[in-house]
């Protein structure tokens, strides 16, 4: 692991730059912290964080609460067929990312979408790709995704929870749901804290999604939508390969902060209801 981050750095220490009028051809030289001035300098790097915050408060929310909710009633008393809902859950993370967007994309796009014909034959309309609706078809195509994988993630928890305490709640007279939040949630807060952090970790990654949206034209998803977009950009179409690199390492730094961010919070969240 040690040996690509350490060759990350040695990258974004230089520049490539051209002698005359380009036909000398290009040649290397030390930049200093130059690429990353200039990556924090760049309007539309910057930009590409405040796309990431709105759709990670968004996705997150959801994601979670949606993965803690499908568990809980899957891991209910009321839930009959368990395997089948585990086995139909799961399904959408076994299929390739790539496959699943270009899915989604088929069901955003008028004329091919039998979700917008249904809508149409309702009286209805919507555009999947307008600027006030695209980053809800992004937090929906990759929740479908990953809700199941964490959902999976959650029940195998609560098995691990003592019967005999929840039996205890039931004789006490705790209801299904003051069960669920207050006894079965409290005691899977280590599943919950570690998917959070995964959640996050990835979530300032997504590119392939922003990326096939911004192709078939969604106007408010640029090429530099994401983080991962402004990189792959600047590495693979503007051959800036220093400032893609020292992009990167930025990019993993705030990686490494939410990583202790939500360590930190959700260790005391642990502490107060343990």
């Amino acid at each position: 692991m040690a040996a690509p981050i350490g060759y990350a750095v040695w990258m974004s220490l230089f520049q490539e730059r051209s002698s005359g009028l380009g036909f000398g051809g290009t040649e290397r030289v030390f930049a200093g912290f130059g690429n990353y001035t200039k990556a924090l300098a760049d309007t539309g790097f910057r930009a590409s964080f405040a796309h990431i915050a709105l759709y990670c408060a968004l996705y997150i929310p959801v994601m979670i609460g949606g993965s803690l909710a499908l568990a809980l009633l899957v891991d209910s008393a009321l839930a009959r067929a368990k395997r089948f809902f585990q086995l139909a859950l799961f399904l959408p993370h076994a299929i390739p990312g790539l496959i699943a967007s270009i899915i989604w994309i088929y069901l955003y796009t008028p004329g091919l979408s039998p979700v917008l014909e249904w809508i149409g034959a309702l009286g209805g309309s919507w555009d999947f790709y307008a600027n006030d609706h695209v980053l809800a078809s992004l937090v929906n195509l990759s929740a479908w995704q990953w809700m199941g994988y964490n959902m999976v993630i959650f029940y195998a928890a609560l098995q691990a929870v003592p019967r005999e305490v929840i039996e205890a709640a039931v004789v006490d007279g705790a209801g299904a749901l003051r069960t669920a939040l207050q006894i079965k949630v409290p005691m899977i807060a280590s599943a919950i804290v570690m998917t959070v952090l995964f959640t996050c970790v990835g979530a300032i990654q997504i590119f392939t999604e922003p990326k096939l949206l911004n192709q078939r034209g969604a106007p408010s998803i640029d090429t530099e939508w994401s983080p991962t977009l402004f990189i792959w950009k600047a590495g693979f179409v503007q051959h800036e390969y220093g400032m893609a690199a020292a992009a990167s390492l930025l990019l993993a730094a705030l990686g490494v902060v939410l990583s202790y961010l939500v360590t930190r919070i959700g260790n005391r969240w642990k502490a107060a209801t343990s």
